[in-house]
């Protein structure tokens, strides 16, 4: 049965799924392939594309609703869609129609994986001498080397959408590009995964060019300046990101409320904690409606905020049992901790540092 509103019994069914495989995906640190396929044959792809690509175009308030439930069963797995759903915006925004035609009906399918290789182009990367990854023009096309260094699921990946710096000899341009590339294009290299404190079955690594030959058939965007600004992509470290961290810590409350239930001390912390969620949700999905009550940056501050506590919380009320490897608290507990790093602009990482050394803003 596939997913068609995120009221569908069908996403209650998936996430169940999902949550059941999610301590032996952390314990095993292997890319969560089923649970991939399982999605895709639910109909989770469908949600971002148009339906002219087979797509069910769900408005963004359905997708944040329909990523709570996602990544309050399982984050790694629901990470590596955001990572997915963000190559396929790139590519739905171009204005490449033949490429479109040729990757984005299959990709709305689990016939087909892709991901992103484009941190570099927002973060300290931008500012190196020599451009992290350069695209030096050729006969036909373009000839990329260097290394994406974040690249979630780059082993399962039949396609990685990577941003890169136009050079003209070993002097970059200041325009930059997008451009889709085939994961067993000549040169590639999906380097191995970093071993993360958290959500290590994503799989995210470094993903190695020397003169990798894409024609320009492939080129999403570009050449220009701050090619990231054109087009749509995945709203990474937007409200996109907040979301997630709200799904983790529903489970981590969901949790503490089923504990709460046998044991009245913990009620007062469970109801302000789960006050907090509501309302944090209730400015997501306003937010995610065009109707923001707050900036991103203050949303991604108290979902980090809450995350952090709400999980914490919970290992509070679980005790001994979920310091023990296995348990899922000890999961959500470490799963947490990459909100921190993982898109996080400085201006959220300074709050979220001074609530932690107690100093008021």
């Amino acid at each position: 049965m596939k997913i068609t509103s995120p009221d569908s019994p069908a996403l209650e069914q998936l996430c169940a799924e999902l949550a059941a495989r999610a301590d032996e995906t952390d314990a095993s640190g292997r890319f969560p392939a089923e649970q991939i396929r399982l999605c895709g044959e639910a109909g989770v792809y469908e949600w971002f594309l148009a339906p002219e690509w087979g797509g069910q175009a769900w408005t963004d308030a359905d997708i944040v609703r329909g990523y709570l439930a996602l990544s309050r069963a399982c984050l790694s797995t629901t990470f590596a869609i955001t990572q997915r759903t963000g190559a396929c915006r790139r590519i739905a925004g171009s204005d490449n129609q033949q490429l479109k035609e040729r990757l984005l009906p299959e990709l709305a399918t689990s016939r087909s994986f892709a991901t992103v290789g484009i941190s570099h182009l927002t973060t300290s990367g931008r500012h190196l001498a020599k451009p992290m990854l350069s695209a030096r023009p050729a006969d036909g096309g373009w000839r990329l080397t260097g290394r994406a260094p974040w690249v979630t699921g780059g082993v399962a990946a039949d396609w990685v959408v990577l941003g890169a710096s136009v050079v003209d000899g070993e002097t970059a341009t200041g325009e930059e590009l997008l451009i889709a590339v085939p994961r067993d294009a000549a040169g590639l290299t999906v380097g191995d995964p970093f071993a993360l404190v958290g959500v290590t079955a994503s799989s995210t690594g470094p993903v190695l060019l020397e003169e990798v030959f894409v024609p320009r058939e492939q080129l999403i965007n570009g050449p220009a300046e701050k090619v990231m600004s054109i087009g749509r992509g995945g709203n990474t470290g937007g409200y996109e990101t907040s979301t997630l961290a709200l799904g983790l810590a529903s489970a981590a409350l969901g949790y503490l409320g089923e504990e709460a239930s046998k044991r009245p001390d913990l009620s007062e912390a469970h109801l302000r904690l789960d006050s907090e969620r509501e309302g944090l949700r209730e400015d997501l999905l306003a937010t995610a409606a065009g109707q923001p009550a707050c900036s991103n940056e203050s949303l991604r501050t108290r979902a980090n905020s809450l995350v952090l506590r709400a999980t914490q919380a919970a290992l509070s009320a679980a005790k001994g049992r979920g310091y023990v490897a296995g348990h899922p608290v000890g999961r959500w507990c470490r799963e947490a901790l990459f909100f921190m790093v993982w898109s996080c602009p400085a201006p959220v990482a300074n709050a979220n540092l001074c609530e932690l050394a107690g100093i008021a803003e």
